[in-house]
């Protein structure tokens, strides 16, 4: 089985040290830029990202590929939606 931070990435916003909202306004602002597809890996500190993030992807139809806690770092492998 591979290990899912081996998932190639197009791009990475990386929101350690920063709270909620602005892990999420990051987000937006992130996927807004890439191209339908492409893999975006997040990497943050806060945990409410462990909800946020997902209600994030449901509601504006992208796929959340890999979600992975680890000693409080939290990441995500979120795939933009094809436009």
């Amino acid at each position: 089985m591979s290990r899912p931070a081996e998932l190639p990435a197009d791009a990475v916003l990386d929101a350690s040290g920063l709270n909620c909202p602005e892990p999420v306004m990051m987000l937006h602002n992130k996927v807004r830029g890439l191209g339908g597809g492409e893999l975006l890996k997040v990497i943050a500190t806060d945990p409410s990202t462990q909800r946020d993030i997902p209600k994030f992807c449901v509601f504006l139809g992208h796929e959340l590929v890999e979600q992975q806690a680890e000693e409080g770092t939290y990441l995500y492998w979120i795939r933009k939606k094809s436009e």
